[in-house]
């Protein structure tokens, strides 16, 4: 087996690399190419100003702490927010302009801004940004920061193979950013619509650069979950038995579980594919023996779990402020528990709701109506045991919890047009519509509510000072507001017929609901400002905002009983479990403030060059896979090996801190948090090797 020519121009040394290929005639793509050119110069200038390159790789470049792994997580997926939250900006101001046939063109458009090309680019990088590379490296970054906290670990169970995670995501990442300068994205949609992701009608990099992004990302998905399960599993402290565990631990094991079933078959999906484009193969080619369905049923294995390994965390996210802000044990933890596990297995047979229109029959689509039906029964339990937490608390509406409040009316909204998508009927009758946009956007906006909660809730414990509560709210009213006008003119356009994927409207009538949609954007640009006014005043005023052990004052869950910031080995003395909401129990036995009797070794993973190394390898094997540059692809991969291979020599990979340095760091209050510039770990290859 060959593998398949292709035209155009093609060297030995640089594939179909060629300079037109980065010589821009776009304003558009000149301009994101400027913003990004001088955002880059002006970090490396403040870098180098500082004399920080030295503290960047020596603290977080090479550093196995989970939390340092976790924040670095959660600053890809903001970064990558952010840039598929441009691409939405995009793509709603595109169709208010170029709605009718009287609409005038600009920059090459004929209606417009964007010529129908460019379009589809923004919306395929929009959903796989946003799905892939921001809401789960954030997520994934949430459960590193956390679940070791709220077991009483040390670290994860495996820290190198957690960095090689964080450095392959971080790869597909910028396999995804490279696109947008050198080549282009794919045109298919975030979800590789089938013919369009075959040769014949994407002979170009685009679909090359999303498959092998997606691919080389998975990978790092995948043994993330490995390691997420078995810290869960293996690391917990005495005392934290099964039913003691916090509910967003329960989240992120049954999350992981999901992860680990699921990313291998998108991972089979995407090697299929990769052979129909590479070797001539005809798996997805209708034509000449495949199955175009073939794709959509496995994208779709993968894809509708992949949904509750999204929603899953963000319900525990809710589970951990609500009770905290309400100064109650969460309500029903029994069933809380029992739901999430319920949806994790109900997950698994519903995928075929997302083509009930491809002609199945009524047995097969009646099947999978009643199954995605059933999803609502867990999910209405977490609700009403979230309801019942609120009722008669003391509640206090601090940033975290109206988050968690906006986020359960969101589930509410999302949860009862699920239902009405259920319906076969229905489904025929709004299918590919923009109300199907509206609803799955609710649902993965329950997230984004939850990660900004998580974040607001979780920051003073990793950093040890309070986000600003005046800012923050701001960054809640505005992103609320704009999340209203949006949805709710495309649930409107949606029973109005407008559907999805359109770079040009030819019904005028629509116009007065897009113009609203674009208001609710400007307010989504405004909720971004003030979130990094947030982070800035934050951060000027953090002396005055300094916080405790408990940030809150009625925190419950385990991570509240560790110093804030949490120090690099996280506890002083294992500590014992003694009840389920344990840093409420401690408190009500007067036990908060009590420190350690006795203080012994504590061994902490050195650092290693291994995992940048293994990342910047594998974006360069997608690079030279996506061009066809073989001696690049073929020297990263040898490089990649080579690299695990020379990594398995350094057998020393723990470093121990004496009782003694333990006792002076916790009596004498050294600041030991996340972002100190303390004596680091030596590098493990370098004591194997010099």
């Amino acid at each position: 087996m060959s593998l398949v020519h292709l035209q155009g121009s093609w060297t030995p040394w640089l594939g179909r690399l060629t300079l037109s290929v980065i010589l821009y005639h776009n304003g558009i793509v000149d301009g994101a190419f400027v913003f990004a050119a001088v955002t880059g110069i002006v970090i490396l200038g403040v870098i180098t100003y500082y004399r920080k390159w030295g503290y960047l790789i020596r603290e977080w470049i090479t550093s196995l702490d989970h939390k340092k792994i976790g924040v670095m997580y959660i600053l890809i997926g903001l970064v990558m927010m952010f840039r598929g939250f441009i691409d939405a900006l995009m793509i709603r101001t595109q169709q208010m302009m170029a709605d009718g046939p009287d609409s005038p063109g600009h920059l090459q458009a004929l209606h417009g801004y964007l010529p129908p090309y460019h379009f589809d680019q923004i919306y395929s990088s929009h959903g796989t940004i946003m799905i892939l590379f921001a809401v789960t490296p954030i997520l994934v970054g949430l459960m590193n920061l956390i679940v070791p906290l709220q077991i009483g670990a040390r670290d994860m169970a495996f820290p190198y193979l957690n960095a090689v995670s964080l450095w392959l995501t971080a790869a597909g990442a910028g396999l995804v950013m490279a696109s947008l300068f050198i080549g282009d994205f794919s045109h298919a949609g975030w979800i590789g619509l089938i013919p369009l992701t075959e040769l014949p009608y994407s002979p170009g990099v685009g679909v090359d650069y999303w498959m092998w992004a997606i691919q080389i990302g998975s990978v790092g998905t995948t043994l993330g979950t490995v390691n997420l399960i078995a810290t869960i599993v293996k690391m917990r402290a005495p005392g934290m038995t099964w039913f003691r565990m916090p509910i967003f631990t329960w989240t992120a094991l049954s999350t992981n579980i999901i992860g680990l079933t699921a990313f291998p078959v998108l991972g089979v999906a995407l090697a299929l594919l990769g052979c129909d484009r590479y070797l001539g193969t005809h798996f997805y080619t209708a034509g000449l023996g495949g199955n175009l369905m073939l794709f959509t049923d496995l994208f779709w294995i993968w894809g509708h779990p992949e949904v509750y390994f999204l929603v899953l965390p963000a319900f525990g996210i809710i589970s951990e402020i609500i009770p905290t802000f309400s100064e109650r044990p969460l309500f029903g933890y029994i069933t809380m528990v029992a739901a999430t596990f319920a949806i994790a297995g109900i997950s698994w047979s519903v995928w075929l709701h997302h083509f009930f229109t491809m002609g199945a029959g009524p047995d097969v689509n009646g099947f999978f109506s009643v199954a995605t039906m059933l999803v609502g029964i867990p999910t209405g339990v977490k609700v009403f045991n979230w309801a019942f937490t609120l009722y008669r608390g003391r509640l206090r509406f601090d940033t975290p919890m109206l988050w968690a409040v906006g986020a359960v009316f969101l589930l509410l909204v999302g949860g009862l047009t699920g239902m009405m998508l259920a319906i076969p009927p229905i489904n025929y009758t709004i299918h590919n519509s923009v109300f199907v946009v509206a609803h799955f956007h609710c649902m993965v906006l329950v997230v984004a509510f939850s990660i900004f909660g998580a974040i607001a809730y979780w920051f003073p414990k990793v950093f040890g000072f309070r986000l600003d509560e005046h800012n923050g709210k701001r960054v809640f009213a505005c992103f609320s507001l704009g999340t209203f006008l949006v949805f709710a003119a495309m649930f409107a356009l949606g029973f109005m017929g407008m559907t999805r994927r359109l770079d040009y409207l030819a019904d005028p009538h629509w116009k007065p609901l897009l113009i609203v949609e674009e208001i609710g954007v400007f307010f989504y640009c405004v909720a971004c400002y003030y979130f990094f006014r947030m982070l800035h005043v934050s951060i000027r005023d953090r002396a005055k905002n300094r916080v405790g052990a408990d940030a809150w004052g009625t925190g419950r869950s385990p991570e509240w009983i560790a110093r804030s910031p949490v120090p690099f080995y996280n506890f002083a003395a294992t500590p014992h479990f003694n009840a389920l909401d344990e840093a409420a129990w401690r408190r009500g036995q007067g036990l908060s403030d009590v420190a350690p009797r006795d203080y012994e070794p504590i061994a902490t993973p050195k650092n290693t060059i291994a995992p940048p190394l293994i990342g910047a390898l594998a974006f360069g094997f997608g690079f030279g896979m996506v061009w066809r540059i073989w001696w690049m692809a073929g020297l990263s991969l040898i490089a990649v090996i080579g690299v695990v291979i020379l990594r398995s020599f350094a057998t020393e990979t723990e470093h121990v801190i004496s009782a003694e340095q333990i006792r002076s760091m916790e009596t004498t209050g050294s600041s030991v948090g996340i972002v100190t510039d303390h004596i680091s770990p030596p590098v493990a290859e370098a004591e194997a090797f010099l």
